[in-house]
C-alpha cells in the first residue's frame, strides 16, 4: 500500500480521534509532511520508539501507542499465568499527551486481562525502572521523548529486571507489533472500566518513598556531607520535567538543605518555554541557572532532562563565572570520587568494576586502572550496562561500582537498571562537598584529574538526516566508510579499525581479532597519537553521531586536535 493509500484510510476513518482529524485536515495541502507521516510505520527498536506527535503511522499518537502495547500484550499472552499477572508498571513525563498515552497503554493491556500499575502523575524514567523491580512487575512502559524538543514523544519497554527489555524478548515483541496491521482495530479499555475490573492500580507516593529510601544509599560519606554540605549553595533545574517531583527531596534527604530550584524551570510545561531543547548537554539550558547562581554565589549548578535520566552540571570558576562540564568530565569526577572514597573507607572490593559505552572517554579507564578496578566496555545503550550488572549478580565475578555513557547518563547503585539523574544529583553534590573540604571546587578537581591522568577532551558531532531520504543517506555514509577503509584522519595514522557490525578488529599490519560484543552498526578507529573516533547512526533520531576523543599535552592541545579531526570528518561526509 502506498503512503497516499494509507493516508486515505486515515482520512476516511469516521471514528478517528477528533484532534488528530483536525491535524490531518490542516496537513492536507502539505504533501511532504503527509509523506513523512505515512510512508512507513514507526520503527520499534531495542530502545522502543520515538518520534514527532501527530496523525500517521510514522507518528506518535494513540493508535501507534495502542499498536505497540498490543504487541507487548500479545507477547505477554505467551507467558505462563504467573508472569502475566505480575503486570506492567507505567510512567510518563511532562510532555503533551504523555499521560493520555500511558492510560491508552493500560487500556490495551486491560483488554488482555493484564494488570497495570500506573503512576498518578509524572515520574522520572529511573523511578519507573525502580518500580518494575520494587513491585516485581513483569514489564514497564515509560512514555517519554527524554531530551528531545516539544514536538516529540516516545515509548520504552522495560523487562523484569528493570532494564530495557533484553534483545531476545524485544525482538519477539517487535515481531508481534509488526503483526498488528490494523491500528484502528486495537481495543483500549477506559480508565473507569479498568479500575472497576481491578486491572489498574494507581501508584505514587508509596513508590516515591521506597525509591528515595534507596537514593539515600548513594551517599558514601555522610559525615563529610554533614560537615561541608549542609550550607553549600546548590541550584537545581528539572527543565520543566519529572525531576521536580523527587529531585529536591533527594537532595534534602541526603543533607543538602541549601538548594534552590530554578523557579521558571520548575514548572511542568510541555512547551519547554525557557529552553526549546531541554537537554542538559546544551549551554542554553543553564542560562537561568547561571543567572540565579551568580546572585546566590552557588557552588554548583545541576540540571536534569525532562524524564530525569540525564544530568548536566556547571561549576564555579575562580572568576565567579560558571563552566559547563561534559558528560565524560562529570563521569570522571564521579568515578574518581567513588573509588577514592571506598578506598579511604577500606571497603573497595578487590573485584571492583566500572562499565562504560565504547564511545565514552578513556579518561575513566585510566582512573579505574589507577585504583585497580576493571573497566568494561559495552555497546551504546544503558541496557548493555544493565546486562553486565545482572551477569555480575549471577556469577559474582565483579562488584559493580559505577556505569556511564558520555551522553550525560550515570548509575551508582544498581537498584535502578537505567541511567539515573536523581542518583547523580546526590552524588555530584557530595563530590562538591568533598572538594570544598579541601578548599577547592569541582573545577579544581577536574584540573587535578587532567594533571594526574592526562588532558582528555571529547566531542560528539551530530549530523542530521531528516525526512524520507534520511535513512538512505545515513546508510550510504556508513557503506562509504566501510568501503573506503580510511587509513588516516587529519594526518594521524589509523592503527586499529573496529567494525562492530562485522564484530572484527583489524590492525595496521592486517591481522584481525574477534570483538566479543553483539553486532551493532558502529565503526571505531584508534589513531597513532591515542585519539579514537567512532561513527554510529542513532537508534532513536535521524542522525549519525561522530565521537572524537583526544589526549593532549594540555587542554588547548587536546581541543586543537579535536578541531582538526572535526574539519576532516566534515570533508569526508560531504
Amino acid at each position: 500500500m502506498s503512503w497516499e493509500d494509507t493516508y486515505k484510510v486515515w482520512q476516511n476513518n469516521t471514528n478517528l480521534d477528533l484532534s488528530l482529524k483536525q491535524e490531518l485536515n490542516e496537513m492536507a495541502d502539505d504533501s511532504k509532511t503527509l509523506e513523512e507521516a505515512f510512508y512507513a510505520p514507526m520503527e520499534f527498536g531495542t530502545a522502543g520508539m520515538r518520534g514527532v506527535m501527530g496523525p500517521g503511522i510514522n507518528r506518535m499518537n494513540i493508535y501507534t501507542v495502542r499498536q505497540a502495547t498490543e504487541g507487548l500484550a500479545n507477547f505477554m499472552d505467551t507467558l505462563d499465568q504467573t508472569d502475566r499477572q505480575r503486570g506492567v508498571a507505567i510512567s510518563f513525563d511532562s510532555r503533551y499527551h504523555s499521560q493520555e498515552f500511558a492510560l491508552e497503554a493500560a487500556g490495551v493491556l486491560g483488554e488482555h486481562g493484564i494488570p497495570s500499575f500506573v503512576f498518578d502523575s509524572m515520574r522520572p524514567t529511573p523511578e519507573l525502572s525502580f518500580a518494575v523491580r520494587d513491585l516485581q512487575t513483569y514489564a514497564g512502559i515509560m512514555i517519554t521523548a527524554s531530551h528531545n524538543p516539544k514536538q516529540y514523544n516516545g515509548y520504552k519497554i522495560y523487562g523484569p529486571d528493570g532494564g530495557q527489555m533484553p534483545p531476545m524478548e524485544s525482538d519477539k515483541i517487535t515481531d508481534y507489533i509488526r503483526e498488528v496491521k490494523d491500528l484502528f482495530a486495537v481495543k483500549s479499555m477506559t480508565q473507569a472500566k479498568l479500575r472497576a475490573k481491578g486491572l489498574m492500580t494507581l501508584i505514587g507516593e508509596d513508590v516515591d518513598l521506597e525509591y528515595l529510601k534507596q537514593i539515600k544509599t548513594v551517599s558514601i560519606n555522610q559525615e563529610l556531607i554533614d560537615k561541608f554540605g549542609g550550607d553549600m549553595k546548590l541550584i537545581y533545574s528539572p527543565l520543566h520535567g519529572t525531576g521536580k517531583v523527587v529531585g529536591g527531596r533527594a537532595l534534602q534527604n541526603a543533607g543538602f538543605k541549601d538548594y534552590t530550584m530554578v523557579p521558571q524551570q520548575a514548572v511542568a510545561d510541555p512547551e519547554f518555554v525557557t529552553t526549546p531543547f531541554p537537554n542538559p548537554e546544551f549551554p542554553q539550558t543553564f542560562d537561568l541557572a547561571i543567572e540565579l547562581g551568580k546572585k546566590q554565589g552557588a557552588d554548583l549548578l545541576i540540571a536534569t532532562d525532562p524524564d530525569a535520566d540525564r544530568l548536566g552540571a556547571a561549576v564555579r570558576l575562580p572568576s565567579g563565572d560558571y563552566k559547563l562540564l561534559t558528560g565524560n568530565q562529570i563521569a570522571a569526577l564521579m568515578l574518581e570520587y567513588v573509588l577514592t572514597a571506598h578506598e579511604q573507607a577500606g571497603d573497595l572490593p578487590e573485584n571492583a568494576v566500572a562499565v562504560k559505552s565504547i564511545v565514552s572517554s578513556e579518561l575513566a579507564t585510566r582512573i579505574a586502572e589507577a585504583h585497580h578496578a576493571k573497566m568494561i566496555n559495552v555497546l551504546t545503550g544503558f541496557k548493555f550496562i544493565a546486562d553486565q550488572i545482572k551477569s555480575y549478580e549471577e556469577t559474582n565475578a565483579h562488584t559493580f561500582m559505577f556505569g556511564f555513557e558520555e551522553s550525560y547518563g550515570y548509575l551508582v547503585q544498581p537498584f535502578v537498571r537505567d541511567k539515573d539523574a536523581i542518583q547523580g544529583i546526590v552524588l555530584l553534590a557530595e563530590i562538591a562537598a568533598y572538594y570544598r573540604s579541601k578548599g577547592q571546587t569541582l573545577y579544581d578537581g577536574l584540573q587535578n584529574l587532567f594533571a594526574t591522568y592526562g588532558y582528555h577532551e571529547e566531542k560528539t558531532i551530530s549530523k542530521d538526516f531528516p525526512g524520507v531520504e534520511g535513512k538512505d543517506k545515513m546508510a550510504a555514509i556508513m557503506r562509504k566508510f566501510r568501503a573506503e577503509r580510511p587509513t588516516s584522519f587529519a594526518g594521524y595514522q589509523v592503527v586499529e579499525t573496529e567494525d562492530f557490525k562485522e564484530q572484527t578488529k583489524t590492525f595496521a599490519d592486517g591481522h584481525d581479532e574477534k570483538i566479543d560484543l553483539p553486532a551493532a552498526d558502529v565503526l571505531k578507529y584508534v589513531l597513532d597519537d591515542g585519539t579514537w573516533i567512532a561513527i554510529r547512526p542513532s537508534g532513536t533520531e535521524p542522525k549519525i553521531k561522530f565521537y572524537v576523543g583526544t589526549v593532549g599535552e594540555d587542554v588547548k592541545d587536546a581541543l586543537d586536535k579535536i578541531d582538526q579531526f572535526e574539519a576532516d570528518i566534515d570533508k569526508m561526509t560531504k
